[in-house]
């Protein structure tokens, strides 16, 4: 590839094309993962549909290694390649809302906050994840877990459709009446069969919900993960409420008396009348211990998703491993409690995520993702600001995996993969599904253009 065949290409796209002369370069090419510092060779921001298409057709013609950036949050930095073309969609960014028909149309380069703060204006949601600046693209094709959860299902389980740019450039709609197989694989399958530059959703009521954290000190762990653990399998769908192992973040507005301190927490969100979100938590507080704080309140639904953005700015070192967990036995809380005091780093977590209700009453074969009998799923994740802390946060983050391992399923969801997603973690998550969307990789991507990311391979690769 010569600086002429740059320059054609630059010509052809509405968006900027960059190259490592270019001054903005290295502020564009930075990941959210402060860990992972990839160097593209030309990073093509696209504008629209078309400049997807003609990437495309440029990493062909230059035999160029292709990645995919959308919202750019990847835990693993697997929106970027060393020496390749970074395809960013992060420029496409249009919001639609259908009131009357409840649905979202979102571009691939949206954040979840965008999407929030388009529906919340007409008393909506989408089912998605916990942090606003989470990418709606990378989030939904894995799965898509939160607050929402329990009672409306996954983020892929209100997906209607997708328009999809193929490995040969083509442009198609995926659907449950167009391309039926490759909305199947969108479902839970990740990028490996194209580029999805926009997606369009099922929303739900959602408006001013009873919501936030309350934390407990890390003497009463064990008694707290035990009474969630039985407590929310018999509570209302409309609480989504995940468990976590963490620190009472050391700055303001927490209690200067807490501030630092181990912690288990409970963060909730109650989607219905505050008086009965109330009377829910207080069934669960009662069976509890004192907490250090409760700080469950009414508030719009996007100042819960944005609750923790704070804490969490692009540039962090980030380490994380996960798992699917089944049952969650008085051994498996043990050894987490243990695990959770030797942190080396204020951020530091665990988090289990339910995965219940609504997610149950899909087939496991209807969507790419098979695991819908599990019961949470499971990420401990290393954080610092610090890059010198890297190495730490990341052997603390294996050897507490090691730990709880044993008590979990085999497989993991594949937002919470590293470069642990070999082809057999990647088959334990899949399941009876493993093969299906071999077959699916073979007919979409028959030569794995798309490999940057945890991919399932074509048979011959």
């Amino acid at each position: 590839m010569d600086a002429m065949a740059t320059e054609t290409f630059s010509s052809q796209m509405r968006g900027p094309v960059l190259t490592r002369m270019d001054a903005e370069y290295d502020t564009v090419r930075s990941l959210y993962n402060g860990m992972i510092d990839k160097s593209p060779k030309v990073i093509a921001r696209c504008a629209d549909v078309a400049d997807v298409v003609t990437a495309v057709k440029f990493a062909h013609d230059n035999d160029l290694r292709v990645a995919i950036r959308a919202g750019g949050h990847n835990g693993p930095g697997l929106g970027s390649v060393d020496d390749g073309l970074m395809i960013d969609l992060s420029l496409m960014k249009g919001v639609r809302v259908d009131p009357a028909a409840r649905t979202v149309r979102a571009g691939a380069g949206c954040t979840q906050g965008d999407v929030d703060h388009a529906s919340h204006a007409y008393g909506l949601a989408v089912p998605a994840g916990i942090v606003s600046s989470t990418g709606i693209a990378g989030l939904t094709l894995g799965g898509g877990t939160g607050y929402l959860t329990r009672k409306y299902g996954l983020t892929i389980d209100n997906l209607l459709e997708a328009d999809v740019v193929l490995a040969d450039g083509r442009i198609v709609t995926a659907s449950a009446s167009e391309n039926p197989d490759l909305y199947w694989g969108l479902r839970g399958g990740g990028g490996n069969f194209g580029i999805v530059t926009s997606f369009l959703f099922q929303a739900h009521p959602v408006n001013m919900v009873y919501a936030g954290p309350v934390f407990w000190d890390i003497k009463d762990a064990k008694r707290v993960m035990k009474t969630y653990r039985d407590f929310l399998p018999g509570a209302p769908e409309e609480l989504g409420a995940f468990v976590g192992l963490k620190t009472v973040p050391p700055v303001d507005p927490f209690p200067a008396e807490h501030q630092g301190k181990r912690a288990c927490a409970i963060i909730a969100c109650y989607n219905g009348p505050t008086a009965r979100g109330q009377a829910v938590m207080a069934e669960l507080l009662s069976e509890l211990p004192e907490p250090l704080f409760n700080w469950m309140g009414e508030m719009p639904f996007p100042a819960l998703q944005s609750m923790f953005d704070p804490f969490f700015p692009k540039g962090m070192q980030w380490y994380w491993r996960g798992d699917f967990v089944k049952e969650l036995s008085d051994q498996a809380i043990d050894a987490h409690v243990a695990q959770a005091q030797e942190v080396p780093s204020a951020l530091c977590l665990m988090h289990l995520y339910p995965i219940d209700g609504a997610v149950r009453r899909i087939g496991k074969s209807e969507t790419a993702w098979n695991t819908r009998d599990a019961t949470w799923s499971m990420v401990i994740a290393g954080i610092d600001p610090n890059p010198q802390k890297a190495g730490e946060i990341t052997r603390w983050t294996k050897v507490y995996w090691e730990a709880v391992h044993p008590y979990s399923a085999k497989g993991c969801y594949v937002n919470f993969m590293m470069e642990d997603g070999d082809d057999s973690r990647l088959q334990a998550t899949y399941g009876d599904n493993y093969e299906r969307l071999i077959a699916l990789k073979a007919k979409y991507d028959p030569d794995n253009f798309f490999r940057i990311n945890q991919n399932i391979r074509p048979m011959h690769a």
